[in-house]
């Protein structure tokens, strides 16, 4: 999708770099911001609006899972958990082809869209065919998740994952697990495959994953950070309880203090989830630079249990938020589900408040914008220069709040509804309009029929 060459819009209140700011008319010329003027009339022929926030960017998605919602939530074992859950991720994703994996990640992509996202992180391991050997290009399966996102519009940040194992120290990958394995030869070729796929899409960006410390020996951490030395690198790390006893049994060392002192851990890393985590991991995580990639709603489905968000913020720490299994899409779902997650472990209210920032809304607004862009490898703001990705919030929200100022992020986090987003436009293209995506009859009708063959 491509936007139009020039445009002008205006909003009655606008979230700048600066701080809120009303009457403010932004000038797009191909896709990026090209100028920003504050307390103005709105020129003519501008497209006008009430509220518009900058777009977020979702750091963690599998968008193939979003297939697999409200399919798991039958208890099958005395004790249900991740790993039960995995196991019936393995039998769903032996099933699916190139042509699903585009109209599954088509429909996420489109409400990721919907409900305030501009970009998305996609950590992509699914590579092989339903026997486990390459496709005749080796990044066909990543290819149509670039062509999901240039279809939908949406800013993609692609993660091709480097898994090899089944467990620490380089067990033996399961049968399940055919669909995801490469060897180093093998995933250079597929890197340089999905280069050339995301060629021609704006500001695409490349970085890639080792899938999780259970999936990489160190020699091959080593070597896949030597193939790429400046594009975003996100790993799983310390989901679960179960990973960090397994990792102290293998170690000595618990995940998180395992890899901060055996990588280079800086701003371009994004570690996702963190969530079983000690007081001296979470300062290490933060002195680093690195970005703690949080998706509680998921991990919440999951029973993954409670990051230490308090402590992380009291740190200094950068974090952002992801939709990750695709359960449930909303950027604002995200982050109140955040809050609440700490709310239940601290015992008390408002407790990622910081920042200078008296509201919870904005100051978790703020760290998931600049977390999200760092973990992304973007720039991002309503600011010359950068990509047009901007989200217009309804009046429906709460009208009495819609006066341009931190009680309608509050509002919108805790309070609104699904719908909140009435617009949004990303490098300039009107791509959610009256809270739909243009395109949304044709993606959903798709995506239905693929569910249908899938589950027949």
């Amino acid at each position: 999708m491509a936007g139009k060459s020039s445009e002008r819009l205006w909003f009655d209140h606008a979230l700048l770099p600066s701080g809120w700011a009303s009457g403010v008319a932004i000038t797009i010329e191909r896709g990026l911001i090209a100028d920003v003027s504050v307390n103005v009339a709105p020129p003519s022929g501008a497209v006008r609006g009430r509220s518009v926030l900058p777009g977020l960017t979702n750091l963690h998605s599998h968008a193939f899972q979003r297939a697999m919602s409200g399919l798991t939530e039958v208890r099958e074992n005395i004790q249900d958990s991740f790993w039960s859950w995995r196991t019936l991720l393995y039998r769903f994703v032996s099933r699916i082809g190139p042509e699903d994996v585009h109209a599954i990640a088509a429909m996420a992509y489109a409400e990721m869209l919907e409900a305030g996202f501009t970009r998305v992180c996609e950590f992509h391991y699914v590579h092989n065919d339903e026997a486990g050997a390459r496709y005749a290009d080796p990044a066909e399966m990543a290819g149509q998740v670039v062509r999901a996102a240039g279809d939908t519009g949406l800013g993609l940040t692609l993660l091709p994952v480097f898994y090899a194992h089944s467990g620490f120290g380089g067990q033996p990958p399961l049968d399940g697990q055919r669909r995801f394995l490469s060897d180093l030869e093998g995933f250079a070729t597929l890197m340089d495959a999905a280069a050339k796929h995301g060629a021609n899409q704006p500001d695409f960006v490349l970085g890639f994953a080792p899938h999780s410390l259970r999936a990489v020996t160190r020699a091959q951490l080593k070597a896949l950070l030597a193939m790429d030395k400046a594009g975003p690198v996100h790993i799983h790390i310390a989901e679960q309880a179960q990973e960090v006893a397994d990792c102290l049994a293998w170690s000595g060392a618990r995940p998180v203090e395992w890899l901060l002192h055996n990588a280079d851990v800086d701003a371009r890393w994004c570690l996702v989830h963190a969530t079983h985590t000690n007081d001296r991991e979470i300062h290490g995580i933060a002195k680093s630079g690195a970005v703690a990639g949080l998706c509680p709603v998921t991990e919440a489905n999951l029973g993954d249990g409670i990051f230490d968000g308090r402590g992380f913020v009291s740190y200094g720490g950068h974090y952002g938020v992801g939709t990750d299994s695709n359960v449930s899409i909303g950027a604002a779902d995200e982050l109140r589900m955040l809050e609440y997650s700490q709310r239940f472990k601290t015992l008390s209210r408002n407790v990622l408040t910081g920042e200078g920032f008296a509201s919870t809304g904005r100051s978790m607004f703020e760290h998931a914008l600049a977390g999200g862009g760092r973990a992304a490898g973007i720039s991002v703001g309503l600011a010359p220069g950068n990509p047009a990705d901007m989200a217009a919030i309804t009046d429906a929200v709460l009208p009495e709040a819609a006066m341009g100022d931190d009680r309608l992020l509050d509002a919108w986090v805790f309070r609104a509804k699904s719908g909140a987003i009435s617009d949004v436009w990303r490098r300039g293209e009107h791509v959610v309009q009256g809270g739909h995506h243009i395109h949304r009859p044709a993606i959903e009708a798709r995506y239905k029929a693929c569910l249908e063959a899938l589950l027949a």
